[in-house]
């Protein structure tokens, strides 16, 4: 199969496991082999292969639009929600934002060979603790195609091979995406494999990638609930989670009205179907009377539904009655649920509980309230009169991101070039033996 070839590309018929693992042996066996090459690039030839792979994804914007439309049609068809298809769509804005996140990764420190520390021992070893890339990695992600382009590119600039599997909505917009960055990587000197996309939609080869210890270094799921979980559950080599964004934003007693307002309706509705999105807000009840009834009108006005408890259902009957697993539902769409809490410390008993560790806010002019909340808060972001939709790896000047990682182990928040590296230990000496 040629490696250029049916990437990302439908089969009718099932693999059985045993072909799944031919076929990722296939695959991971090129990332091998062009594994050395890629970890010995020095800084300046990933660089350009990255200013070239956005040179690419500009001179193939005609055929990366005409793919994603088929997308689009098929999404539509197959009745994907609005924002299901706002995470699926491009046009030439995001086109050029893919590119542009591409040199802002290549215009990045290089994060392979980095010094992390270094210090001397009483016997005269000079011992350093190395940044090293990681390997091959696989991602397993779902629609969203700028995915692609973001992962390929942090991978390189990490000094890694990838394999990427894309969901299905988005499998041809992915294709000409990779077909761009490998055509790109190739034109600067280096591999194309260190770029390759799965040559089957077929969901035994995402399985074949979980059992692939050996093969595949780490795992990268990025999407729904579901699709962390079966990685969790299955993969055999260590995993970069990326769970749900279940983000809160807690309007503290001690807020600034106008800044509350405006925060709110970003956090929700600048774009409902990312990550980063508030899905509830929580309001203090020391300002219900002043700050509720505004805030759940803009809102509403911004074409956002609302969901509340009894106490935000008073201020406007178009609040619908949350349930329970409101608390607990990552909507991705202009919907939200409000509640109003006893003081900070009950808006952080809710977010303790309901929360997924993602990104959470408080609004406050309360220094000693806003210190307590960031201390306490346990999610990978934790924002003070912010919206939440600065969890963005771009936005916090990484270039792009893999995934906004919940984990606690390795990498925690925007999973960045740098955070896609581990280390060695490299030790010198003049002559030392132990005793």
């Amino acid at each position: 199969m040629s490696p250029d070839s049916a990437i990302l590309a439908e089969k009718a018929d099932a693999l059985a496991p045993d072909a799944a693992d031919s076929l990722l042996a296939e695959v991971a066996g090129r990332s091998r082999a062009a594994a050395p090459a890629l970890a010995r690039a020095r800084p300046a030839e990933k660089t350009a292969a990255l200013v070239a792979a956005a040179a690419a994804i500009r001179g193939s914007a005609d055929a990366i639009l005409a793919a994603n439309a088929k997308d689009m049609a098929a999404g539509a068809a197959k009745g994907l929600s609005g924002a299901m298809l706002d995470r699926l769509k491009l046009d030439p804005a995001r086109l050029d934002g893919m590119a542009k996140g591409l040199e802002a990764v290549a215009a990045l420190p290089d994060p392979v060979g980095r010094v992390l520390a270094d210090w001397t021992q009483p016997n005269g070893l000079v011992i350093q603790r190395v940044a090293v890339p990681l390997g091959v990695i696989g991602v397993v992600y779902e629609s969203r195609p700028n995915v692609t382009a973001d992962a390929g590119g942090l991978a390189l600039k990490a000094g890694n091979c990838v394999i990427l599997r894309g969901g299905s909505e988005s499998a041809a917009s992915s294709t000409a995406i990779v077909q761009a960055l490998r055509a790109g990587v190739a034109a600067a000197g280096l591999p194309a494999d260190a770029i390759q996309a799965a040559p089957t939609q077929d969901r035994a080869f995402v399985g074949a990638m979980l059992r692939g210890r050996g093969l595949i270094d780490v795992m990268v799921p990025r999407g729904g609930r579901s699709l962390v979980e079966r990685v969790l559950t299955e993969s055999r080599m260590p995993v970069i989670g990326h769970l749900e964004g279940l983000c809160h934003v807690y309007v503290d007693g001690a807020a600034d009205l106008e800044k509350a307002r405006r925060i709110v309706v970003n956090a929700k509705m600048r774009r409902t179907g990312v990550c980063g999105a508030a899905e509830t807000l929580l309001v203090d009840r020391a300002i219900a009377d002043l700050a509720l009834k505004p805030l759940v009108e803009d809102l509403l006005a911004a074409g956002c539904a609302v969901r509340g408890d009894a106490a935000t259902q008073a201020v406007d009957a178009r609040v619908a009655p949350a349930i329970e697993a409101d608390w607990i539902t990552e909507y991705l769409d202009a919907i939200i649920s409000v509640r109003v809490v006893d003081g900070v410390e009950a808006a952080m008993d809710h977010i303790a509980r309901y929360g997924s560790g993602h990104t959470d806010a408080i609004v406050t002019e309360d220094r000693n309230v806003s210190a307590r909340f960031t201390g306490e808060v346990d999610s990978a972001i934790v924002l003070v009169n912010a919206s939440t939709q600065f969890a963005d790896g771009g936005e916090f000047g990484f270039g792009a991101e893999i995934g906004i990682s919940t984990d606690k182990f390795h990498a925690r928040g925007p999973v960045g070039a740098a955070q896609l590296t581990s280390y060695k230990y490299v030790v010198s000496g003049d002559g030392q033996t132990r005793p």
